[in-house]
């Protein structure tokens, strides 16, 4: 499919549509859901929206859309990092929940020619989710601390939980959630790959002040943030849907394990691989030309 906003490109502001494209290219390499990839792009001039592709929602599963908003957030995340490795800054217009039921974020770009950092696009490129069983190594405190602060800085809530009470209580909360789900499976709840918690993981909850599409965007800003800091810091991620996914251990989740500090969108497991990332191949992605609206 060849978008038609390439008519629009020329004559409508600095942004070149090739380079637009290799920015969406780029956005689309974040994780999502059981690998749904539920979004959509259209670029008009230096303005490059993002749609929620509410077709590729997992209807049982995620019935609010809560997953398919996170996913999008970070694929927003990503599309940032990688115009301001390429030399473009960014202005994000986050209108989840406020004008249409698709529309996430409205992002302007303008040059303001910084050369590119090889760094952050050696993050983007690496990012892997990687299910193989975590090592017994523990995760020191301080770098769930600094992977926390990633996450904090996109305006996400993110905490760490390191108490050993909390997170025994955090692992019941697990087992429950997963056997709801096994026992639900016929009906499309499907239970999270390698879904056990091991003593020397660490673990972090992501969420905000709001259980709604405009926090949950957010916070997948910010899930996309600690991944990608991670990922720098050689260090897997898991994500978790289930404990939230499941109304019981949700609400168990906000009142035993973070005291209400915050609503919890997402759980996400912290860990080291034997093996190198290198040898973990991407997961297969949906051509970017299918991805931009015309």
């Amino acid at each position: 499919m060849t978008p038609r906003a390439t008519a629009l490109s020329p004559g409508r502001g600095c942004l070149p549509y090739a380079e637009a494209r290799r920015l969406v290219e780029y956005a689309t390499a974040a994780p999502s859901v059981r690998n749904t990839q539920p979004w959509a792009w259209r670029i008009d001039g230096d303005v490059i929206e993002l749609y929620a592709d509410t077709a590729r929602r997992l209807l049982v599963e995620d019935p609010v859309g809560r997953n398919l908003v996170i996913s999008c957030g970070a694929a927003l995340h990503h599309l940032q990092v990688a115009a301001s490795a390429l030399g473009w800054t960014t202005t994000v217009d986050r209108v989840a929940g406020t004008s249409s039921p698709e529309l996430l974020a409205r992002i302007r770009m303008a040059p303001y020619g910084r050369p590119v950092d090889p760094a952050l696009l050696m993050a983007l490129g690496e990012r892997r989710t990687d299910r193989r069983r975590f090592t017994s190594w523990p995760v020191p405190d301080q770098r769930l601390q600094h992977l926390v602060g990633a996450a904090n800085e996109w305006g996400c809530l993110a905490v760490a939980l390191l108490d050993d009470g909390v997170r025994l209580r955090m692992e019941l909360l697990v087992e429950t959630a997963r056997a709801s789900a096994a026992a639900a499976e016929h009906g499309g709840l499907l239970p999270d790959d390698q879904s056990d918690l091991e003593s020397s993981d660490g673990i972090i909850v992501l969420g905000g002040t709001a259980d709604d599409a405009s926090a949950w965007l957010r916070t997948g800003e910010g899930l996309s943030a600690l991944w990608l800091t991670a990922t720098e810091d050689n260090l897997s991620v898991l994500p978790l849907s289930q404990p939230v996914g499941v109304e019981q251990t949700r609400l168990a989740l906000r009142r035993e394990v973070l005291g209400g500090l915050l609503l919890p969108h997402l759980v996400v497991r912290i860990g080291w691989q034997a093996i190198g990332r290198s040898e973990q191949p991407p997961s297969p992605r949906r051509p970017v030309a299918e991805v931009i609206r015309p």
